[in-house]
């Protein structure tokens, strides 16, 4: 024990040294004054939902009160009734920057350009693109037979399903492989309750065939297109359980279930292997545990398993020639590649392609008939290296950029040797490459265009590492204007995750430029949770290691003010969902590094959501936050889990975005949050609740409605600044 208590010493002299030289640094500069902020919330009287005390007692005995737990009464006219309040109540106080998100709304959505054009795809005779039209929030899915100059084929009109709802997602496009049929899948919700159809393209009509239950994923057609596997999921709990095989012409409501996972932690996803011969059904959630493939050639044939589920034995299949190809942890920590034969493919005969590297993580792959191309992780970026088959000559891809995001694009092709690429940085828009994998030639296909006179010279990008209070180095990645003054004047966004084994990589955000115009630093904390750097990164960051997460990020933005780029006066921090936590988190722990805090679809009730199993998600996360269940797993959570954890204390600006539908986080957590923080916090500082009455998870579906969302959280940070011209 006294190893422990002297670790934590000697974190909190590391911390507290490292905010005192912050502080110190700060004061020395001279930081010009900021202009107070535009809001001014005590003029309005903020909502206050009745207290109706709650005892929730643990497995174990203990009794915690929660006075607001009634708020889970989704069809209570109270519920809404406060919800609906508090949305009114954010817009009296936002009213001073109402004029600044028409405008930042206006600016960014001057970016787009409106009718624009994914790049073409070539699969099974056809090139397949999605194109919008000027003013329309969704996309039209289309292809030409052939070649790009053969009339267009317009497959879905998403604006034509949408027209008058308040959301639309349409998702699982799936053509079959006589190219006659189209599945998809459509939310009206935005809870993920799809509904599946079929479209006959030869036709253009709707098929009758109905399905069982709601579609949960990604479907798989057998080979002679007459029958589509597809997930479905248990109605309370939303958990993808059972795969069905749906026969082409029938109803549907009886499609026979042809696997079940009763293991309610975790989840079956259907995929068909690149080359088709192939339909894998994966049992897993954070990590894949069990696969049975079948051949799409004998759809009504029984599949069989590769290896049976083993605790934190992961693997997930892709299929070539005689063998199946095997990405998994047994005796890798950062994975490693196995091949098996397809006619006898467990374990026994399982042998290595790729060996382990402990520096390395062996991410993903993508198959080809003459190449593979394995997606590798290291020192915090991803990179791709080509192999081929025959003589296993291999070789890197160069990008040219000291931080960046890559990854595999579209390539349905198993025969291609040209592998289609997306890149893009903090500073360079998204791009999509066809690479020759034999003559190693780079052809730029697309780079997104950025209207209103973007330039990427004018910005400058860094890859940086902090050191952290147990000796680890978090990097961070960063971009700014060029002449963006390092003296720790200007204000800065630092954006974080760090869960699941999620990795937040640089990528380009056209939106962000409004910030970085008006002087900001912006900047992604690769905290542990994520995997950045290797499969012991994400494992170091979850479960009973979950408060390094935490101290990451507060470390993160220390090093900012350090470093001079920024001061905790001007530092402001983002996250959604399990990042939301992580805001939740530091809201409480560091109140002091941070002048303002946005909250997306937080999960800040740890303790009572995973207690609950009826919560969809909880029970396939056990193995990410822990169950409730377990004495040590539950004392751990009671450390870090928000709205358990709010006290009285100053707390900093604070702006809670939630969806009344979301099924991922549901609404009630964050407005619990900010009905205990409005009783406890003892700050004069804005917190603000805005609930999306008719979103999900993702906020609005519409491409425009969601940037009048992201022009709210701006003009919310530039009134705190007291920037609003």
């Amino acid at each position: 024990m006294r190893s422990k208590g002297l670790y934590i010493g000697c974190a909190t002299v590391f911390y507290l040294l490292t905010l005192l030289s912050c502080n110190l640094n700060s004061a020395k500069r001279m930081l010009k004054p900021l202009s107070p902020s535009v809001f001014q919330p005590e003029k309005y009287t903020p909502p206050r939902p009745a207290k109706r005390p709650k005892q929730l007692v643990s497995a174990h005995g203990d009794v915690r009160i929660d006075e607001y737990y009634w708020l889970n009464e989704r069809e209570n006219p109270e519920v809404r009734a406060y919800l609906e309040a508090e949305n009114r109540y954010a817009d009296l106080v936002l009213a001073p920057v109402a004029a600044l998100r028409e405008r930042l709304f206006e600016e960014m959505k001057a970016r787009i350009k409106e009718d624009d054009n994914t790049v073409p795809y070539f699969k099974n005779g056809y090139w397949y693109y999605t194109r919008f039209e000027v003013g329309k929030e969704y996309p039209i899915y289309c292809r030409k037979k052939e070649t790009l100059e053969a009339p267009e084929e317009v497959m879905i009109d998403v604006n034509a399903l949408a027209a008058g709802k308040p959301y639309c997602l349409v998702a699982y496009l799936n053509v079959s492989p006589n190219n006659r049929f189209l599945f998809y899948a459509v939310d009206y919700t935005g809870r993920n309750l799809f509904e599946g159809h079929i479209l006959d393209l030869t036709a253009g009509r709707l098929l009758s065939d109905g399905f069982s239950g709601q579609i949960a994923g990604p479907t798989a057609w057998s080979n002679d297109s007459q029958y589509l596997f597809y997930e479905t999921k248990d109605p309370v709990t939303l958990r993808p359980d059972k795969i069905r095989r749906h026969r082409l012409g029938t109803e549907g409501t009886q499609d026979p279930v042809v696997l079940e996972e009763p293991d309610e932690t975790l989840f079956l996803t259907l995929s068909k292997s690149k080359s088709g011969q192939y339909i894998f059904v994966n049992h897993g959630y954070t990590n894949n545990l069990e696969t049975h493939y079948l051949n799409a050639d004998e759809p009504l044939g029984e599949f069989r398993l590769i290896r049976p589920k083993q605790k934190d034995f992961f693997y997930e299949v892709e299929h070539h020639g005689a063998h199946f190809l095997i990405r998994t942890n047994w005796e890798a920590r950062n994975f490693r590649l196995m091949q098996a034969p397809v006619d006898n493919p467990s374990s026994e005969n399982w042998t290595e392609v790729i060996a382990h590297r402990p520096d390395v993580l062996l991410d993903g792959m993508e198959v080809f008939r003459r190449y593979v191309v394995l997606i590798e992780r290291k020192g915090g970026l991803r990179q791709m290296r080509v192999i081929r088959w025959s003589d296993r000559k291999e070789y890197y891809i160069d990008f040219g950029e000291p931080t960046y995001a890559v990854s595999p694009d579209a390539n349905p092709e198993y025969d291609s040797r040209m592998l289609r690429y997306r890149f893009s940085s903090l500073k360079t828009p998204n791009s999509i490459f066809d690479y020759d994998l034999e003559t190693r030639q780079k052809t730029l296909r697309k780079t997104d265009p950025v209207l209103g006179g973007f330039n990427t010279n004018h910005y400058e990008t860094e890859f940086i590492r902090a050191k952290v209070r147990d000796g680890k180095e978090v990097p961070i990645s960063l971009v700014y204007r060029k002449g963006t003054p390092r003296d720790g004047s200007a204000p800065c966004l630092l954006v974080g995750y760090g869960a699941y084994g999620f990795a937040y990589d640089p990528a380009f955000n056209r939106d962000v430029i409004s910030l970085l115009d008006r002087g900001f630093v912006y900047a992604i904390a690769h905290v542990r949770g994520g995997i950045e750097l290797g499969y012991g990164w994400y494992d170091d960051g979850k479960m009973l290691r979950k408060m390094n997460t935490f101290y990451d990020f507060i470390d993160c933005a220390a090093h900012l003010c350090a470093q001079r780029y920024t001061s905790a006066d001007r530092l402001f921090a983002a996250g959604r969902s399990a990042g939301g936590l992580l805001m939740g988190a530091v809201a409480n722990l560091a109140p002091q590094q941070f002048r303002g805090i946005i909250a997306g679809v937080p999960f800040v009730d740890v303790i009572t959501t995973m207690s609950d199993p009826s919560i969809p998600l909880t029970t396939g996360e056990y193995t990410e936050w822990g169950n409730p269940a377990v004495r040590e797993e539950y004392e751990y959570m009671k450390k870090y889990s928000p709205y358990d954890n709010v006290k009285a204390q100053d707390y900093p600006h604070l702006l809670v975005l939630t969806s009344f539908a979301d099924s991922q986080v549901q609404y009630f957590e964050p407005a619990k949050w900010v009905a205990r923080l409005r009783d406890l916090k003892t700050d004069k500082n804005t917190l603000l609740l805005k609930t999306n009455m008719t979103g999900s998870h993702g906020g609005a579906s519409g491409r425009f409605e969601r940037l009048r969302e992201r022009a709210l959280e701006y003009a919310w940070i530039l009134g705190i600044l007291g920037m609003t011209e």
